[in-house]
């Protein structure tokens, strides 16, 4: 294992987490998705690398998304792209049931949750070099200065994501903060497995579709900043 990765071997919690478990309101309706779907498409954390291939039933490419929030970007994305096989993790019981919502309503059989602390799962769960893609939208961006140590785009984090690229796998990321903007730009570029597919920002891609907050953002002027490198 190296140097970078053992950032994230000082026991489970070795590393500084990029998120608080709020104890949300969970609604009825998303207590009974989690209930029915998550026997159906949920993933357990185990400590342990996985076939990504049997877990979904097929070899198709496989792309990882940190933090999918509500779900609605994360199922609009993999029911426009049948093709490809989608893993999504997310700690927060309200999300999760919602995203199984959407699953159940949309029918969508490429898509697979992981509710656990993404780290662990990238460094116990997923093997090097498997990933297609990754996606990281609109990540909390821990405003105060004070805790910009607990961002999740951080260098020991992009270089453990970056190993568990393909040759020509991507790491997608959008920010509606610049100066976290300014700090994964920074990050993804000063990593040597990685690199830009443009000159600092990148167009918004096709496939994220804007969201409603988003949208409402953008007209009253606020900037959204995607960035796209590739694994060399």
């Amino acid at each position: 294992m190296d140097t970078q990765e053992n950032v994230y071997t000082a026991g489970r919690a070795g590393h500084i987490r990029s998120f608080v478990l709020r104890q949300g309101r969970v609604s009825n309706a998303q207590q009974r998705y989690f209930d029915d779907m998550m026997e159906k498409i949920g993933v357990p954390y185990v400590a342990a690398p996985h076939d990504l291939d049997t877990v979904f039933g097929r070899k198709a490419p496989k792309i990882l998304e940190i933090g999918f929030g509500m779900g609605e970007t994360s199922a609009a994305i993999a029911a426009a792209n049948p093709q490809n096989d989608y893993l999504g993790v997310e700690v927060h019981t309200p999300g999760v049931g919602s995203l199984c919502k959407l699953v159940a309503e949309g029918g969508l059989s490429n898509l697979r949750i992981v509710q656990h602390d993404a780290v662990e799962v990238l460094r116990d769960m997923i093997l090097p070099g498997i990933l297609s893609g990754a996606h990281i939208f609109f990540a909390d961006p821990w405003p105060k200065a004070r805790h910009h140590k607990r961002r999740l785009i951080q260098p020991p984090l992009i270089a453990l994501l970056a190993s568990r690229l393909q040759p020509g796998g991507y790491i997608h990321c959008a920010t509606d903060w610049e100066n976290y903007a300014e700090q994964m730009l920074a990050v993804l570029s000063a990593e040597p497995l990685l690199e830009n597919t443009a000159v600092d920002y990148a167009p918004r891609p096709d496939y994220r579709p804007l969201t409603k907050f988003e949208q409402r953002g953008l007209r009253l002027g606020h900037g959204v900043w995607d960035l796209v490198f590739r694994r060399k």
